[in-house]
């Protein structure tokens, strides 16, 4: 603890003594001939300011107009104004933000140094204010170089050296993990800001300050609506992100009590699973669309849910008693009003409440006649009584499927199924094999992350949920 603090108090030293030096050299080496121009430093010093309020987010930082102004002030009035205009802008970045004083520290150290190595190498490697010399190199492609070699090394190396060595401090994070999660992800954005500030330097020598001028303008319009725009899709991504949690949690409900009946009930997990492969595969043969197919099956999973208000007499029960038949005829509606509850599933909810009507009328809950009952409940009653003959965990010995096959028909003959729908589904057991959804598995056949992404998404009006 002890070596910590004392790290962190000669660093905050060595920033103190480096930020005195480097204000220091600035006034030593400052000329008059750098603040001129009038109109130039007056229009990069408000580009500088402002550009907070045009700055665009990313994930590790935020990429500025500022940026393109202390670019622009190294290159073409020098070390001193641009050291100058970068504790200006520390300044009011911090009193904007309300930093701690390590901070604050940090930041005028950091906005003071880069700048002003910066406009040192320009001045160097360029000569004295190039904007000055209407020469070759000031309006030429080495003139663009030198600018972009300087901006990488001090504003965009120098500054993640400096701020990345306080939050190593400060946090105890690695280096190389900054460079990984701050540097590389901002590179990118920084250095193609870099260039666009490169050309209007270069640009300004040939042309001079209207173009310069006209070109902020545009640049301020542009930054704005891009963080403008990034802004939008945040806040899309948010909401997304919610409806993600909400859908996510109606369907996760519906998926308890479907896990919560096969606590009770071994069989109507599987039965579920097994239904919905079979409702699926069948309305594939009809030739409905994708999501016909996908409500299909979602009401093949969730057809039974109804029966978790049942009392154990009446799950359990081979023969209901005639008092009980109410509840028993009753769960078809709550399993209607469960899954209407999830937006978009009306369609699967409507398959759910109909399907145990029979062709004949005599069904319940609403008697419905022939093609008055939807395509999928028709396709549910089949499939749900198919595998209720079949399958091993019935209370009951399982049918054979041969056997099952004719008591469809025999069903079909008396009214209770639709006959044509019938004669499709056992042409689709002998193609498929007779019992081709017996592995079918709840969890895998719901596909939950899928159904929750799905449902997430905004629909048009006219689009059929899925």
């Amino acid at each position: 603890m002890f070596t910590h603090k004392l790290t962190r108090r000669l660093f905050w030293v060595a920033e103190v003594l480096l930020l005195a030096s480097t204000v220091a050299a600035a006034a030593w080496l400052s000329r008059s001939v750098e603040w001129h121009p009038l109109p130039l430093v007056v229009l990069l010093l408000v580009l500088t300011l402002l550009g907070e309020w045009f700055s665009v987010e990313t994930s590790a930082g935020q990429l500025t107009a500022s940026f393109v102004a202390l670019v622009l002030t190294m290159a073409l009035l020098g070390p001193a104004p641009a050291a100058a205009f970068g504790l200006a802008l520390a300044t009011l970045h911090s009193v904007v933000r309300r930093r701690p004083p390590a901070q604050w520290l940090n930041n005028l150290t950091t906005f003071a140094v880069a700048p002003f190595v910066g406009g040192l190498i320009v001045r160097a490697l360029a000569g004295d204010t190039p904007h000055h010399v209407n020469s070759q190199l000031a309006q030429g492609f080495v003139f663009g170089l030198i600018v972009l070699g300087a901006l990488t090394a001090s504003l965009i190396g120098l500054n993640f050296v400096l701020f990345a060595l306080d939050v190593c401090i400060e946090e105890g994070r690695p280096l190389r993990r900054l460079f990984r999660e701050l540097f590389l992800p901002l590179l990118p954005g920084q250095l193609a800001t870099g260039m666009l500030a490169t050309i209007l330097a270069v640009a300004y020598t040939s042309v001079g300050l209207p173009m310069l001028f006209g070109a902020v303008a545009v640049l301020l319009i542009l930054q704005y609506l891009t963080a403008a725009l990034l802004r939008s899709e945040d806040r899309a991504e948010q909401l997304e992100a919610r409806s993600r949690q909400l859908v996510g949690l109606q369907l996760g409900v519906l998926r308890t009590l479907v896990r919560a009946l096969g606590m009770r009930d071994k069989r109507s997990g599987h039965h579920a699973a097994a239904v919905a492969r079979y409702a699926k595969a069948l309305a594939m043969d009809l030739g409905c669309s994708e999501e016909e197919l996908d409500a299909v099956h979602a009401a093949g999973l969730l057809h039974e849910i109804g029966k978790f208000t049942w009392p154990d007499r009446v799950l359990h029960a081979e023969v209901v008693k005639d008092e009980d038949m109410a509840v028993v005829k009753n769960h078809p509606q709550e399993g209607a009003i469960l899954v209407g509850a999830l937006d978009g599933y009306g369609p699967v909810a409507d398959m759910i409440l109909y399907h145990h009507e029979r062709v004949d009328g005599l069904g319940y809950p609403a008697g419905l006649i022939g093609k008055e009952i939807p395509l999928g409940s028709r396709v549910l009653a089949i499939c749900s009584t198919y595998d209720a003959m079949t399958a091993s965990e019935s209370y009951r010995s399982p049918m054979t499927p041969e056997e099952a096959m004719t008591e469809l028909r025999h069903a079909a003959g008396h009214g209770q199924l639709d006959a044509e729908l019938v004669e499709q589904f056992i042409a689709l057991l002998e193609r498929e094999g007779p019992t081709f959804a017996e592995d079918a598995d709840f969890e895998t056949e719901l596909e939950f992350e899928r159904r929750v992404h799905e449902m997430a998404e905004p629909r048009s009006a006219d689009s059929t949920p899925r």
